[in-house]
């Protein structure tokens, strides 16, 4: 082989390699983390009903908890701030492992 067209041939090829690490970690990283569109869980009544304040340490907690798709207990209880635990002293009734769309929970 040439040795004038190895040494450019070898950077692009790393050049190439991390571009295309880069792209893959993007990909996984848009996939896990929201993209702020106010889509899909970001738009649930909780989130809406304790976003709003700036100051103050008190935290309002709703009522009841529409459960949407994809929910589980701790993603509600850390999206309403209300533990595990007391979701399932309001609600004995639920089986904590599967959660039906549409059902409603009591949080206080």
């Amino acid at each position: 082989m040439n040795q004038r067209f190895s040494a450019p041939a070898r950077a692009f090829a790393t050049i190439a390699l991390v571009c295309g690490f880069l792209v893959v970690a993007i990909v996984i990283a848009s996939s896990l983390g929201g993209d702020g569109d106010g889509s899909g869980k970001g738009s649930s009544p909780a989130r809406q009903a304790s976003g709003g304040s700036s100051g103050g340490g008190e935290v309002h907690t709703p009522e009841s908890y529409v459960v949407q798709n994809g929910d589980t207990l701790t993603s509600i209880a850390h999206d309403t701030g209300v533990s595990v635990a007391h979701i399932l002293r309001l609600n004995p009734g639920i089986d904590p492992q599967i959660l039906i769309s549409g059902e409603e929970l009591k949080l206080r």
